[in-house]
């Protein structure tokens, strides 16, 4: 119950803010419960007769202060550390925490934004750090024929990126979908969490792509500013355009009908047509 983020009313009670996602998880629970011979019963409640709405915030809101202070202090101690001291993985683990801690926080603890802005502080110092010989050791050839693995559902920017991998790095490119814990092995993660390519500082993926791979093309730059804006949604480049093509993806990735490789070749076909557009 912990772990879904609940609080207890009472001795045997435990309550989430109902929506789609957390009836779901209270009838898996459910489920299991009776499965081992246990007693329990899912409620829909309206409204608590001695507690305010007010005041439930107030608890679900309270009942996450001490994981973001606990958060906070790990993050300013990881990146008070020098760059060749810090564990590879560590800047992984603090993410991962904060989206778990972010995902039961429910009407926003004003710490939320303190932890968020030393996420982002990390993570751009982490790219900053990242040795150049390192990046410059990435030669295409090294890339030929390569199975690239990315989250299902695809996006403005995995389908983005997957066209620029196809066009300028492995022509023979094969995209397949997993999620971060059933990545096949050997294949090259792009825009997942724990993956060799995503984003890197105030960078999308699609950015980090162009920039790790040198590739110099100016219509390559305006469509890697378009998908920035969409992306990321702070109109860093003001290009309004994005937007628009986002809209679309979006509009083929609610058909349920697509698999997730119809989506990224339909994605790679209406970013190829866009390239040949600004020229």
């Amino acid at each position: 119950m912990q772990r879904l983020g609940a609080i207890a009313i009472g001795n045997s009670g435990y309550l989430l803010p109902n929506d789609s996602t957390n009836q779901e998880r209270y009838e898996w629970l459910a489920a299991t419960v009776r499965k081992y011979g246990g007693e329990v019963s899912v409620l829909r409640i309206e409204s608590i007769d001695n507690i305010s709405f007010a005041q439930l915030a107030e608890r679900f809101t309270d009942a996450r202060t001490d994981s973001y202070k606990a958060l906070i202090r790990h993050l300013l101690k990881y990146i008070a550390t020098p760059p060749d001291r810090r564990p590879p993985i560590q800047s992984l683990r603090l993410r991962n925490r904060f989206e778990e801690i972010v995902a039961m926080d429910f009407f926003e603890n004003p710490l939320r934004r303190r932890a968020e802005e030393l996420i982002e502080r990390m993570e751009e110092r982490d790219a900053k750090s990242r040795s150049e010989t390192e990046e410059t050791r990435l030669r295409i050839r090294d890339f030929s024929r390569t199975t690239w693995v990315t989250r299902p559902r695809p996006g403005i920017d995995r389908c983005a990126s997957a066209w620029l991998i196809r066009n300028f790095v492995d022509k023979k490119a094969r995209f397949v979908f997993a999620s971060e814990e059933q990545k096949p092995k050997g294949a090259v993660a792009f825009d997942m969490y724990k993956g060799r390519f995503g984003h890197r500082g105030d960078d999308c993926t699609f950015e980090t792509l162009e920039k790790v791979f040198h590739i110099r093309d100016s219509r390559v730059r305006a469509i890697g500013q378009m998908v920035h804006d969409a992306d990321l949604f702070d109109n860093k480049f003001g290009r309004k355009e994005g937007y628009g093509i986002d809209a679309v993806m979006k509009g083929w990735g609610c058909q349920r009908s697509l698999t997730d490789k119809e989506l990224i070749e339909r994605g790679i076909s209406l970013v190829d047509g866009v390239y040949r557009s600004l020229s």
